[in-house]
């Protein structure tokens, strides 16, 4: 019926990787598949089999969802026949201080994290933005913060805890910025992930 993808260790798997609970739910224990190092597993690549998606209900959608242990089931978006793949982020979250107060030490130890797939209707399912564009805008935004901030520091002034930068310091930058991917295209992959 579905298949998924783990990018970062390009190891596909079909729906029968996932235990079946109920005829229209799905959950794979993390634990079986990559132990306690399930914050590692950034994204998941999650498509509907062209069969299933010819036979796909009207309306209807397959919803992803990630379970840190000892939290719930957090959305992470869906395909359907009109969208049948779908690259999701998983929004593991920083399970560090949280989980150990709230549920202490050895139940966070027994729990496991786990990916849920479930049938739903599209319309009940909650607007999602592609988590993995944001992801990579962000990684975007970043590094070319860092590469404006670079240039900033080889024209900056020190005045006490304050930079002193030229007032027409951006404009300068993005000149620099613009030559340079004019002569050499693959610049800009360098701001890619």
């Amino acid at each position: 019926m579905f298949g998924v993808v783990f990018p970062e260790r390009s190891y596909p798997m079909d729906a029968s990787a996932f235990a079946q609970i109920d005829p229209l739910h799905w959950v794979l224990d993390m634990a079986s598949f990559v132990g306690d190092a399930y914050r590692d597993v950034k994204e998941v690549c999650v498509f509907l089999l062209p069969a299933a998606a010819a036979s796909f209900p009207p309306g209807k959608a397959l919803a992803v969802y990630v379970q840190p242990p000892g939290h719930p089931f957090l959305f992470c978006g869906a395909v359907h026949p009109a969208r049948p793949s779908a690259l999701l982020a998983l929004p593991w979250p920083d399970l560090a201080e949280d989980a150990v107060a709230a549920f202490g030490v050895l139940q966070v130890a027994a729990a496991s994290a786990k990916i849920g797939v479930s049938v739903e209707d599209v319309a009940s399912l909650p607007p999602v933005a592609d988590a993995g564009a944001e992801r990579r805008a962000e990684r975007l935004a970043l590094r070319v913060g860092e590469n404006l901030f670079n240039f900033m520091q080889s024209f900056c002034g020190v005045d006490g805890s304050r930079l002193v930068v030229p007032m027409d310091i951006l404009d300068r930058w993005f000149k620099k910025f613009q030559e340079r991917a004019k002569k050499d295209p693959s610049y800009l992959k360098n701001f890619s992930l």
